[in-house]
């Protein structure tokens, strides 16, 4: 009976969905993370009369036909790229980007990363790093003596040192951007990785056209929306429970078939 497996389909995909809806719910508090959707399409028909098919010889044809559906696939799982809220935090190494762009990191490797998150510290030798200690780029490396650090909108990093009035430039942050960032392989970490499906990566500093500019001393939520995703896992819920009715169905129909006596 096709149903049995029809549904069993349909209960994969709501798994799969209740799988990228728990994922976004788990980071609700994540800096910088981007919700993703789960797409489906339909299976593949059979035909068990076809359309356009001659049905007389008077050359009369089947309007409609009759296909059966075999089920359901998942075929995709979109990154939702939307801006967070920004939050703030006065810490001077925090910085949120305002619009479009990601922040260059180089991973041990020598790969370079891209990420949303902007929780930077400084480490023993005054060079700005992630939460995991991996270097942002360009290099941006702070004075020990260091009495302020200011990061302005396009990305100017200024230090004021301890006895001196005037600031002074160690660096310059620039941003990336993609064609298509929903192409972008998700690493862990808050960490993405440019693919063919992305497109190569578009560097120039922050504010330039098609950039967003920085925000010092903020960070960038989560864009989970707490309820739009309660709402879907409870009609992902329901979707299962309606196909595990249909295996059900079709059970209690092969039975009462079996049972059929000459």
């Amino acid at each position: 009976m096709r149903a049995l497996r029809t549904a069993a389909s349909g209960m994969a995909a709501q798994q799969l969905n209740v799988e990228v809806i728990s994922n976004n719910i788990a980071n609700m508090n994540t800096i910088g993370y981007k919700r993703q959707r789960a797409e489906f399409q339909d299976l593949m028909y059979q035909n068990v009369e076809r359309m356009g098919a001659q049905s007389s010889s008077a050359g009369t044809v089947v309007p409609t036909g009759i296909q059966v559906g075999l089920g359901v696939k998942a075929g995709s799982v979109y990154r939702i790229t939307e801006n967070g809220t920004p939050t703030r935090t006065d810490n001077r190494y925090d910085i949120a980007i305002d619009g479009k762009g990601y922040f260059q990191i180089t991973l041990p490797s020598g790969e370079t990363a891209y990420t949303r998150a902007g929780n930077f510290s400084v480490n023993p030798e005054g060079q700005l790093v992630t939460e995991d200690g991996y270097a942002v780029e360009p290099a941006i490396t702070i004075p020990q003596n260091v009495v302020d650090v200011t990061v302005s909108k396009t990305g100017l990093v200024q230090v004021t040192l301890d006895g001196q009035a005037e600031p002074q430039t160690v660096g310059q942050l620039e941003l990336a951007n993609f064609f298509n960032e929903a192409g972008l392989e998700a690493v862990g970490d808050n960490l993405l990785l440019e693919t063919a499906a992305s497109g190569p990566a578009t560097v120039a500093a922050p504010g330039e056209p098609g950039f967003g500019q920085l925000l010092q001393g903020f960070t960038e939520a989560s864009n989970v929306d707490a309820v739009a995703e309660i709402s879907a896992l409870i009609i992902a819920q329901r979707a299962y429970e309606m196909n595990s009715k249909v295996i059900s169905t079709a059970d209690d129909m092969m039975a009462v078939t079996a049972q059929i006596k000459n």
